[in-house]
């Protein structure tokens, strides 16, 4: 695959894996959002652990479920880049060569998006802030410990879905 390829097939990943994460947030709204949320798309956050380019897509997805989700400009900025800045971290424990780095995988987003969407949640909603850290960090885990490693061992497993993650 020569160099222009390789920068469109990592353009569509991107832009697949952005779809997939707004589709999964705006099917599941009613869960999606608020403070007892589980965002079944924020699964797709451990995917840097297998892959960096879909880092952008997880970013992408999520401020696009963002925009659409009317809490405003603070969660577009603030909850987007607390899943941006989880990825990226994900990504990181994926290439070091720390044991049981995929169980510590979803750590990042867990605990980023737990204090973030907690301020954010407390700042626009005037919801109480500690519960809004554990209700969050408890969607995310769910989403996160259940669904995203689920989602990482069936893509490790599978050597057609792995292929994806490797240009």
């Amino acid at each position: 695959m020569n160099l222009q390829n390789k920068k469109i097939s990592k353009l569509v990943f991107s832009a697949v894996i952005a779809a997939i994460y707004t589709v999964l947030t705006l099917l599941l709204a009613p869960i999606s959002y608020g403070q007892i949320q589980i965002r079944v798309s924020e699964s797709l956050t451990l995917l840097p652990f297998l892959s960096s380019y879909s880092i952008w897509g997880v970013f992408l997805g999520c401020i696009i479920s963002n925009l659409i989700g009317g809490n405003g400009i603070i969660d577009v900025v603030f909850g987007s880049l607390a899943t941006l800045i989880a990825a990226i971290l994900t990504y990181y424990i994926g290439k070091s060569n720390l044991k049981f780095k995929k169980y510590l995988a979803p750590l990042p987003p867990i605990i980023i998006n737990a204090v973030v969407i907690g301020f954010i949640l407390n700042y626009t909603l005037k919801l109480p802030l500690l519960l809004s850290i554990i209700w969050v960090g408890l969607g995310e885990a769910i989403s996160c410990y259940v669904l995203g490693l689920i989602l990482i061992s069936i893509i490790e497993k599978n050597k057609k879905l792995m292929s994806y993650f490797k240009y």
